[in-house]
């Protein structure tokens, strides 16, 4: 069944709330509805399953007006799963998950056979079967959750919405309510909208994001389409930090506290040039991404880790093609955007004949008087695949005045202290 919003346009009195959204969900696709307080997310899931009326447009299922439906006929085929869902009576469990059977009970006739089979598979499905006896209002913020979206599964729809289904719980109730969320997706084939403020949870489960800015879409497509730097910025004026999930690939969100914006809003940071590799770098290349330091990356293979990952920062990356070893051409432009930074990090790197040039790079830097950060995760010895080369590069850096560190969060501090003076290397 496909779900169609058509210039949907809504307003509380003098005061609009939503301004021609359209856009269209397939069937089975799990769809993140996101953005600030007062950006539209409620009232367009509230007028997408009828609940409102809109000034303008309409709401169509397979072309189907839904305003023109039957209340019973659309609860059939649509069921929302509402913020302010109250469950105060005390229903058991099993009654309460019963009343999503409304739609196909006729009027003075009591629940079928079929219906308490269609119940008890919703409450299979949730994980909530061994509570069916139980008063509703004894469940835990979870189970309760679980208990809300099985009565609308009683329902049989076809579109399942909910808003802010998360709100109220812990991070271990949120995972098993998403994961619920996800596997009725894949194995019962049902559309999910979900209105949501988080945006690592939008993030990790959603097949697309939809994201409101003062009631108009302001971005639309994959998680990795809509959580950018800028559109972030822009919608909800505040600046994070946007990586790669090292598990799942898809776009993390790390919020920047106040004060440390500020401070990095007020420092004028110094160019970096990061030797990395292997997925090595990815902490501090977060680190350098978040603290705001101008940062070239190089040389990195094409689809490495640490290249992908330094791409998703919007840092400058020097680029060899895949599986190739750095040719001398390549070299010279690491070399020549050496000559830029004012500090050098050697990343914990193995080295093999076809990365050499790197260190072979580091060693040219810090003869140019460029101050060098190794960090030492793992002794030399253990990386060297150069029959001993590579540590002979490593030790004639350390003899050089190279600054050894044992982890990445320590290159913050020593990099704080060659700009101020501290250090014994010279700020160049």
């Amino acid at each position: 069944m496909k779900l169609k919003i058509d210039e949907i346009s809504f307003s509380y009195g003098a005061v609009d709330v939503l301004a021609n959204v359209t856009f269209s969900v397939r069937r089975g696709e799990f769809v993140g509805i996101v953005g600030p307080n007062g950006s539209g997310k409620s009232t367009l899931l509230r007028t997408i399953s009828n609940i409102l009326k809109p000034r303008g447009g309409a709401v169509l299922l397979d072309g189907r007006k839904v305003s023109t439906m039957k209340n019973r006929d659309l609860a059939r085929e649509m069921a929302l799963v509402s913020q302010d869902t109250q469950a105060d009576f005390e229903f058991t469990v099993g009654e309460f998950v019963l009343m999503g059977r409304y739609p196909y009970i006729q009027r003075f006739h009591k629940e079928s056979a079929e219906d308490y089979r269609v119940a008890r598979d919703a409450m299979e499905a949730t994980g909530i079967i061994d509570l069916v006896e139980r008063p509703i209002t004894e469940l835990s913020g979870g189970e309760r959750q679980r208990a809300f979206i099985a009565r609308a599964l009683a329902q049989d729809p076809q579109i399942l919405l909910l808003d802010e289904p998360t709100s109220h719980l812990d991070i271990n109730h949120q995972v098993e309510v998403f994961d619920l969320l996800k596997r009725l997706k894949t194995e019962k084939g049902i559309t999910i909208l979900v209105v949501l403020h988080d945006l690592n949870l939008a993030s990790q489960y959603c097949d697309s994001l939809l994201m409101l800015h003062k009631g108009s879409i302001f971005s639309c497509g994959a998680p990795y389409e809509v959580l950018t730097l800028d559109n972030i910025k822009t919608v909800y004026g505040v600046d994070v930090l946007v990586t790669k999930d090292e598990f799942t690939k898809r776009p993390r969100i790390t919020l920047i506290p106040g004060e440390e914006r500020k401070a990095t809003r007020s420092q004028k940071r110094a160019r970096i040039h990061l030797v990395a590799g292997g997925g090595a770098g990815i902490e501090v290349l977060r680190l350098l991404s978040l603290y705001k330091y101008p940062t070239v990356v190089g040389v990195l293979n094409i689809r490495d880790a640490d290249q992908e990952e330094a791409l998703s920062l919007g840092m400058d990356v020097i680029e060899e093609r895949p599986f190739s070893p750095i040719s001398e051409e390549t070299h010279l432009r690491n070399i020549e955007a050496m000559n830029e930074a004012k500090a050098i990090i050697l990343a914990s790197i193995p080295f093999g004949h076809g990365n050499l040039k790197n260190i072979e790079a580091v060693e040219y830097g810090i003869n140019k008087g460029i101050p060098v950060i190794i960090i030492e995760e793992h002794p030399i010895d253990e990386r060297d695949y150069t029959e001993g080369t590579a540590s002979e590069y490593y030790e004639r850096l350390k003899e050089k005045g190279a600054i050894v560190v044992s982890e990445p969060q320590k290159v913050l501090e020593v990099l704080d202290e060659i700009s101020s003076g501290r250090s014994s290397m010279p700020w160049t």
